[in-house]
């Protein structure tokens, strides 16, 4: 069903503009009109990673007036495949300030906000205030969560997308106007079931098909063009070159969203320690068992010294077995970012030895503590 247009008529366009857009305004029932709503939209992306490399030029390139960018990461090696707003040359630098610089290439004129910080509950009331929708490309149920519960609070929608290995999904979530993602998915999935894109990977042309798709749902929404995907969601399977659709609609047992809450703990999010605070307690002397369920091969590329390899699959074989060999000091467990780390501190803490998960995992050791260790 059409909406109405989220965003009123901006102003005329320069003749060089209206040239730009030709072969836009000149599409059955768009026309000028919907490119000055798209000039004076105020759009915020979530993430400037692999879905943000695709939405933001997208973006850009299509006019929207206003895009604000918000991450707190840093460009890795890894990211470059699928993440193609950076490049090498920005591999160590703050990924808004690649990204914006990108939007700024494409359209110089174009108002770049940058956030260089993760979405919190604290934040996130303040980031998204003076923005007409969000486009969420986070990889992270946490933060999924905030940005719909967030946006419920300030009235406005949110286009979201999700990639996994070969397949992505895309959806609106709006709850002023019909289902919203709480609808859809009312409970997280258990901690560790589903892998990140570190662990799992994504193809990233994947990422540039939900992404696009992503763009096209913020055009419509903007403009009043189409049917927007509200109470729908797209699956695409790459493998098999296909698309379905999966429609859903509002719970009317749900709570209703009244403020913003600890969404890692909602997500079952293990007690965490910071790499500084662990780094500093290790300094003053403080003696800790340093648990690294990563695989071999990841241990002998970066490793924090003193600490213990033993598998993922180790401690889910056998963890009575695991938790008698790890003496009395308080147990760290580290992995990659950290969803791995929870499995097995989940597993551990059933045979009765309790710990926490190092925030962010190695890469976060790495990046805030010893910059001599790879980052993969």
């Amino acid at each position: 069903m059409a909406l109405p247009p989220l965003v009123s008529l901006g102003p005329e366009l320069s003749p060089e503009r209206a040239a730009r857009y030709a072969r836009t305004t000149q599409l059955p029932g768009f026309g000028m009109p919907a490119q000055r709503r798209i000039r004076n939209a105020r759009v915020l992306v979530v993430g400037a990673g692999g879905l943000g490399s695709a939405v933001l030029p997208g973006l850009a390139a299509a006019g929207f007036g206003t895009i604000g960018i918000v991450d707190g990461d840093r460009v890795e090696w890894s990211n470059l495949p699928r993440q193609t707003v950076h490049g090498p040359g920005d591999v160590g630098r703050a990924k808004v300030e690649s990204a914006a610089a990108a939007v700024a290439a494409l359209d110089p004129e174009t108002e770049v906000r940058t956030f260089a910080a993760m979405l919190t509950s604290q934040n996130a009331a303040a980031v998204l205030d003076g923005f007409d929708l969000v486009l969420d490309g986070s990889d992270n149920f946490p933060t999924r969560y905030l940005v719909n519960d967030a946006a419920t609070l300030a009235g406005i929608p949110v286009v979201w997308g999700a990639v996994h290995q070969f397949g992505g999904q895309v959806g609106l979530s709006w709850a002023a106007r019909g289902p919203q993602y709480r609808d859809l998915f009312p409970e997280p999935p258990a901690p560790g079931s589903v892998l990140s894109c570190a662990e799992a990977g994504a193809l990233p042309s994947v990422c540039a098909v939900i992404g696009a798709l992503m763009v096209g749902e913020a055009t419509k929404l903007v403009t009043g063009t189409g049917d927007p995907l509200l109470g729908r969601v797209i699956v695409h399977d790459s493998l098999r070159g296909t698309f379905r659709e999966v429609g859903y609609e509002r719970d009317p047992l749900a709570e209703a969203i009244t403020g913003l809450i600890d969404y890692d703990a909602f997500c079952g999010i293990a007690a965490t320690i910071s790499p500084t605070e662990l780094h500093a307690r290790l300094r003053a002397g403080e003696s800790f068992t340093i648990v690294d369920v990563r695989e071999p091969w990841e241990a002998d590329l970066s490793e924090i010294p003193g600490s213990l390899l033993v598998p993922l699959a180790v401690v889910q074989r056998d963890p009575a077995g695991v938790a008698e060999r790890l003496g009395d000091d308080p147990l760290v467990i580290v992995c990659h970012h950290g969803p791995r780390a929870e499995v097995a501190l989940e597993a551990l803490s059933a045979a009765g030895v309790h710990g926490v998960v190092l925030a962010g995992g190695i890469d976060a050791w790495a990046r805030d503590i010893d910059g001599s260790l790879a980052r993969y």
